[in-house]
């Protein structure tokens, strides 16, 4: 059995995640910087999926090149992070709308008991960060009787 941070809040994720389906990880939010200006947080949107060997994270990074992207293991959590770099200016493209958001990136997943963290593998290709996660097998607790003397 594994500890599990209380987050007294992950009821109103929930709710919300069951009003709205789409994820809200993937939207943008206001924070301060570390000079006090405003700055537009962004995380990118991921799928979690299962397969008989091996537990699947896909991260959408359209536009992030793989040496941009860091990925950890830290007590049972995996964790995504990088930056989206703005292109630079070309002073004769005048922008009418820009819906892309730039800067720093961090997406955080509590992994399994089963997993075996020494096999975790990475590959980008086409935008798309794929994260292997593979299972080990756990044994179950054998019953062993004990004489009463």
């Amino acid at each position: 059995m594994s500890l599990v941070r209380w987050d007294p809040f992950s009821d109103f994720d929930t709710l919300f995640n069951r009003a709205w389906p789409r994820t809200s990880a993937s939207w943008p939010r206001i924070a301060l910087g570390d000079t006090g200006e405003a700055k537009v947080e962004w995380a990118p949107s991921a799928d979690i999926s299962e397969t008989e060997k091996e537990y699947l994270v896909r991260a959408e990074l359209p536009a992030v090149r793989k040496e941009d992207v860091k990925v950890t293991v830290d007590s049972g959590m995996l964790k995504i992070e990088g930056e989206r770099r703005q292109r630079k200016e070309d002073k004769n493209e005048k922008f009418h709308r820009v819906e892309s958001y730039y800067g720093s990136f961090v997406r955080q997943f509590s992994l399994p008991e089963n997993v075996d963290v020494h096999g975790i593998r990475c590959e980008s290709q086409d935008g798309v960060l794929t994260v292997h996660i593979p299972k080990r097998t756990i044994e179950k607790p054998k019953q062993i009787e004990i004489k009463v003397q």
